[in-house]
């Protein structure tokens, strides 16, 4: 271009001397003198005036007659050629011709154009995050004659990246020019200043800016980490309990606390943007999982704590079924329900007769398949967790149907009047039976008053004959059995024989033939001489 320009002005000059021969009445002047630099888009004025020459006449045009894509204002003894805006079609050498009655004068104003309109723009792919690479942009726009730019990319004083833009240009046109550099950002880096300076390299650039640059700070972030929940009293609660949970997150910017529930589906339930939690009068159903999150700009981190509000073993209850009272042999069921948070461990054991508990079972349901007299007693359910103990007995009886069950009458079911007599009824080794002795009667049984199973009639009279009734119970099942007791009256007086005189009548019976006996045998041994009962009873025989 310089060596063009030098053509061109060459021309100009012989012509303006050629003129200047011719018409030396005259002079004619141009501004700028000869060369001018204009910014596309900017409003640009050449400048043609005369002296010695009242009413001059003026025309414009281009060296190798191109349209002048500009605008001519005359004023006496000035011509102003003005553009608005400069463009690329104003890139020319102008000649300005004034003419006079003495002559006609030339005189040509090289008219450059360049674009460098505004600092340059700094970019960055996203948030400078200490261990992450980032990557900064520098953006020098619509530049002309952008293989005269060059453009330099710091980090503080530290040259990153320089680059001169030397490719050839096709055409004429504004370009943007790009140079970006990639870097890890560490912590060092808070304060620091990104640079971006771009220079654009036009001979005699004395009136317009050579070179322009952006600073921009860097705004280094750390994404939240660290984050550390302290719980206050503890994360294990009773019921109506308060507890305090404080939140704390490490960070560029600091991050911002925010607390919030995990619900069963998932989700979270926002409750607090403060550091602090404070939750009072817990019930069972604020057990759960908090989340304390840290979040700023570029990141968040979470912590999860739990929170456990017991409650004590409560309402324990015991089912039996069928029945706490059973027959031997019977199968049965003890459930035990303990309601508490976290849910109670069921704890079974039986009481011996120290009154310590032995162990039998851990599970909700004890099974008996066979019971036996031996498995009566008391059973203990415990229901234990973290918050207590909650307790519940019950009594377990087992046993036989009555058995082996007699009823009798000493000394005998017929007895006589006045004699003393003992109704007796028993059974079988069976525990707690109940023993009811009754005497039927026409107008209704009569609950006789027995000890342990005993009644005795003292003299009996004609009136306690009858039928006895012996019913043996227990809580499973009952046994009957009776006698008929006979009572005979005395004879009367007319027909009575003592039995004394009964005795003596007998006796006499018995004497009176002995008697007769001895007699006669003693006299046959008088007849004899000798008497021998062996002798005499043989010789019977």
């Amino acid at each position: 271009m310089p060596g063009k320009m030098a053509v061109i002005f060459g021309a100009s000059t012989i012509l303006w001397i050629v003129f200047a021969a011719s018409a030396q009445a005259f002079k004619i002047q141009t501004s700028p003198e000869s060369r001018t630099l204009a910014q596309i888009g900017d409003t640009v004025s050449l400048t043609c005036s005369t002296t010695d020459c009242e009413s001059p006449s003026f025309s414009w045009r281009t060296q190798i007659d191109s349209p002048l894509s500009a605008k001519v204002r005359n004023e006496g003894t000035r011509s102003t050629l003005i553009m608005d805006p400069v463009s690329f079609e104003n890139e020319h050498s102008y000649l300005c011709t004034a003419t006079c009655k003495s002559g006609k004068l030339e005189k040509g104003i090289q008219v450059e154009i360049y674009s460098f309109p505004k600092d340059p723009e700094i970019q960055l792919s996203g948030p400078v995050e200490v261990g992450k690479p980032v990557t900064v942009k520098c953006l020098a726009p619509d530049i002309y004659p952008f293989d005269r730019l060059e453009m330099d990319l710091l980090k503080g004083t530290h040259l990153m990246k320089n680059q001169e833009f030397l490719e050839d240009m096709e055409k004429k046109s504004v370009e943007t020019k790009i140079l970006e550099a990639t870097f890890t950002p560490v912590l060092e880096d808070v304060g620091q200043i990104l640079v971006c300076r771009a220079r654009l390299h036009l001979q005699e650039m004395d009136s317009v800016p050579k070179e322009r640059e952006t600073i921009k700070e860097l705004q280094v972030y750390i994404s939240p980490q660290n984050t550390v929940v302290s719980v206050h009293p503890s994360p294990r609660l009773q019921e109506g309990d308060s507890v305090t949970m404080t939140c704390s997150s490490e960070g560029l910017p600091a991050p911002k606390v925010v607390w919030s529930k995990k619900l069963d589906n998932g989700n979270l339930q926002l409750l607090s943007g403060n550091a602090t939690l404070t939750l009072i009068a817990m019930r069972i159903e604020d057990s759960g999982v908090y989340v304390c999150e840290g979040v700023n700009l570029v990141g968040r981190d979470k912590k999860e704590v739990e929170l456990i509000v017991q409650v004590a073993p409560r309402d324990t209850d015991i089912l039996v079924s069928p029945s706490p009272i059973l027959e031997e042999g019977s199968p049965v069921n003890l459930t035990c329900l303990s309601h508490g948070f976290p849910a109670p461990q069921i704890l079974w054991s039986r009481q011996l007769i120290t009154g310590e508990l032995q162990r039998i079972s851990d599970n909700t349901t004890l099974t008996l398949t066979s019971t036996k007299m031996e498995d009566s007693g008391i059973y203990v359910c415990e229901g234990i967790n973290q918050a207590g103990i909650s307790k519940k007995t019950v009594e377990l009886i087992i046993q036989a149907s009555p058995k082996d069950m007699q009823l009798t009458a000493f000394p005998s079911e017929s007895v006589k009047e006045g004699d003393t007599v003992i109704i007796s009824c028993t059974c079988g080794n069976v525990p707690k039976t109940w023993i009811i002795l009754k005497k039927k009667a026409e107008t209704g049984d009569i609950v006789l008053k027995s000890i342990d199973g005993a009644y005795t009639i003292r003299k009996a009279q004609l009136e306690d004959a009858g039928v006895y009734e012996c019913e043996s119970k227990t809580q499973v099942g009952s046994q009957l059995r009776s006698l008929i007791l006979d009572v005979k009256g005395r004879e009367n007086d007319k027909g009575y024989f003592p039995p004394e005189l009964l005795v003596l009548c007998c006796a006499s019976s018995l004497i009176i033939p002995a008697v007769g006996m001895i007699i006669y045998f003693a006299r046959r041994a008088n007849m004899k001489g000798s008497y021998s009962l062996a002798a005499a009873q043989k010789s019977k025989v």
